[in-house]
């Protein structure tokens, strides 16, 4: 089923061509290259991070932190926030994953339902719901 000349995975790779060829696809690699070739907005990016990131391991740790580090971290953020590289480098990174979340989700529900998902089903998954059978004898969960 997943040699590489399966129907399955035939059909795969079609579905992987559309992605690549899907407008708005592009213009989601378009941002995102953008940012990526632009070093100012990369070292911004990093610089937001890295200082969040001591932040946090600092409170992590117990350590207080000081007004001056706080007003440092808020003002580089607020330098980033003003930069549109890295905000729209940001949002096509949440497109992207939601996109790639979506067609995982399609994919590995097909696999445990046995049967392509229906709306329905979709939206219990997302409900924290168990397949759309939740609470019933089919072996869904609560029952």
């Amino acid at each position: 089923m997943i040699s590489d000349n399966s129907p399955v995975m035939e059909k795969t790779k079609e579905l992987c061509q559309l992605i690549v060829e899907d407008a708005e696809y592009k213009t989601l690699i378009g941002t995102v290259e953008a940012f990526l070739n632009n070093d100012e907005a990369r070292l911004l990016y990093q610089t937001v991070h890295e200082r969040s990131e001591e932040l946090r391991q600092k409170q992590h740790s117990g350590v207080e932190l000081g007004e001056t580090e706080i007003a440092a971290f808020k003002d580089v953020r607020t330098e980033m926030e003003k930069n549109t590289l890295v905000m729209d480098f940001m949002g096509a990174q949440d497109e992207l994953q939601l996109m790639q979340s979506a067609i995982s989700r399609y994919v590995g529900m097909s696999l445990e339902l046995g049967r392509v998902p229906t709306d329905e089903d979709i939206a219990a998954s997302e409900s924290g719901c168990c397949g759309g059978g939740c609470g019933d004898e089919s072996g869904g969960g609560g029952g």
